[in-house]
């Protein structure tokens, strides 16, 4: 899921759409006439460097083709041609966080927030590459008992190739109606060649916080705090937990964010600031380099008992910025597996037609001025899995060797 700020706002796109909405349509062949009320523009942005004049008549005419000499006259649609070409658009910048979203996306996109949904229980997201990637598969979900594991490439949704999906197009393909299937084609690093993976899909309900009361090897009380996204329910379930926590009487704490892939830009903050006394919590940077701190916002309950943080690869960006300013403060050790490494911030806009967007406009800093996109977060205690001690956790649900290290790194 991408890491997102909640506004409303009024960009280029929607003066885009307003003009574009303007224009009267044909009838019945949809053909397109210019008319006084469609002109032939140039548009200049004076905020982009070296931008150049742009000439919308190439635009007109290639619609208009389209429109009148294609073979299927059926396939036209005039609406969806409207909404690809505000993808395309958007999709020209080369950013895969950087997404258009029509309407049924948009609304997938908001019943993931809101923490309900139907589908297979996967967060996606892009590695390195830009490949299309599993960001975190959600405990106890379709996707989670097949065996789906974070870092995992999705090749083809069904029986379509997934190279060139947009998030918002994957997300929509991979969901829909409770005991309806869907193949997905995967490869794990290190295996030989892709596999098929057959699922069912299912209501999904994310919790956001679990509690459970743990014993180190040498006896200590521990609360286990696992946090597994930040929506719009996270806020309420964190203070439960945190109640639950000092209800339990713990001499330390875990906090476990591994396969957490993150949230909204105010749940960081609210979750950091339970554990740091002050400070910033997270510093966002603007294409100028100008630096807007992100600081402790209340007072913490759980700040001075003794922690450690357990990340993976299915970590990132809200999840990230808790266990970076943890990190940086020496509040606590990170144990596990290199995060995932996602270090930008998207603006979620309500545009018209019950359409949205998501752009990048900044990066995140730890509070020592660290980025992190595509490195991750390196833990204290490294502790990767095999694939021997993979098989056994997966074969036996209570066995967990990172939490079984975090547990032994409380007892020193």
């Amino acid at each position: 899921m991408n890491f997102i700020k909640k506004i409303n706002g009024i960009t280029f796109l929607v003066a885009l759409v307003t003009f574009i909405i303007g224009i009267q349509l044909g009838q019945h062949d949809f053909r397109l006439k210019i008319e006084e009320g469609r002109p032939a523009v140039n548009f200049i942005n004076q905020n982009v460097p070296g931008n150049k004049n742009v000439d919308f008549k190439l635009f007109w005419q290639v619609w208009d083709q389209v429109s009148n000499e294609y073979v299927d006259k059926k396939a036209v649609d005039p609406q969806k041609m409207f909404y690809g070409a505000i993808s395309g658009m958007v999709a020209s910048l080369g950013d895969p966080y950087t997404v258009f979203l029509p309407p049924e996306e948009q609304k997938s996109t908001q019943e993931e927030i809101n923490g309900a949904f139907e589908g297979v229980g996967i967060q996606l997201g892009y590695d390195k590459e830009k490949r299309l990637a599993v960001m975190a598969p959600l405990k106890d979900t379709p996707a989670d008992k097949a065996g789906i594991l974070a870092g995992d490439l999705i090749v083809k949704i069904g029986d379509k190739d997934a190279v060139n999906l947009t998030l918002p197009e994957a997300v929509n393909l991979i969901r829909g109606k409770k005991g309806t299937n869907i193949a997905l084609e995967i490869y794990h690093e290190g295996d030989a060649k892709t596999r098929k993976v057959d699922l069912t899909r299912d209501t999904i309900v994310v919790k956001s916080v679990e509690f459970e009361e743990k014993v180190t090897p040498k006896g200590k009380k521990v609360a286990l705090i696992k946090l597994t996204r930040f929506g719009e329910r996270t806020d309420d379930e964190w203070k439960d937990a945190v109640s639950n926590t000092l209800a339990s009487g713990p001499d330390a704490i875990i906090l476990d964010l591994r396969n957490n892939p993150g949230g909204l830009l105010n749940g960081a903050v609210f979750i950091g600031s339970e554990f740091i006394k002050s400070g910033d919590i997270v510093l966002q940077e603007n294409s100028k380099g100008e630096r807007l701190p992100y600081k402790v916002n209340r007072q913490g309950k759980l700040l001075d008992l003794p922690m450690v943080v357990l990340i993976n690869k299915g970590s990132a960006s809200a999840s990230e910025i808790v266990a970076g300013a943890i990190q940086d403060y020496k509040r606590g050790k990170l144990i596990g597996e290199t995060s995932f490494g996602k270090g930008t911030i998207q603006e979620s806009q309500e545009l018209p037609e019950k359409t949205g967007i998501h752009i990048t406009t900044a990066k995140w800093l730890t509070p020592q001025g660290r980025w992190i996109h595509q490195l991750g977060l390196t833990p204290d205690v490294l502790v990767e899995l095999t694939d021997e001690q993979l098989k056994q956790e997966t074969e036996d649900p209570n066995k967990d060797f990172q939490l079984e290290r975090a547990l032994q790194e409380l007892d020193n």
